[in-house]
């Protein structure tokens, strides 16, 4: 399925999604990824949604921790902090909309970043007009062909 039209920006852009592969700027990737509208396009290790990490995640939305200060453990309030946070990441999960465990959310939605789950052509699309309108968004896309998306 084609979801853009053909002009194109400098900015990456799905072009094309399907059962086992993800096209971005017309170049054809046939495993999981994850991209901002600026930058590389990283093959994101995940098959299934019981596989995804906070660790994954994090280099999925592209972000570094800050370092913590000594005194942090005094606010249990204090939101998370990184470098070159987005303001949402969206993850697409295969076929079909699977959630993530809270806890794996829990330290970037702490740190304001907000997470969205849905189908991957849903997040694909989304993100093609979130990016088309200058927001600062993350992708991670996971591919049809795994069944067993849990």
């Amino acid at each position: 399925m084609q979801l853009q039209k053909v002009e194109r920006s400098s900015l990456n852009t799905v072009t094309r999604y399907g059962d086992s592969h993800i096209d971005v700027n017309d170049v054809r990737y046939e495993n999981a990824i994850c991209f901002k509208p600026e930058g590389p396009i990283t093959t994101w290790p995940v098959r299934k949604v019981s596989d995804i990490t906070t660790q994954l995640l994090e280099l999925a939305a592209g972000v570094t921790a800050k370092p913590s200060s000594a005194l942090d453990f005094l606010d249990d309030n204090a939101p998370s902090s990184y470098d070159n946070a987005p303001d949402i990441l969206l993850v697409g999960t295969g076929a079909k909309q699977v959630f993530i465990s809270p806890q794996v959310l829990a330290p970037l939605l702490k740190a304001r970043i907000g997470i969205e789950c849905m189908d991957s052509q849903a997040a694909a699309r989304t993100y093609n007009v979130l990016m088309s309108e200058g927001r600062n968004v993350a992708v991670a896309l996971m591919l049809n062909e795994d069944k067993g998306n849990d």
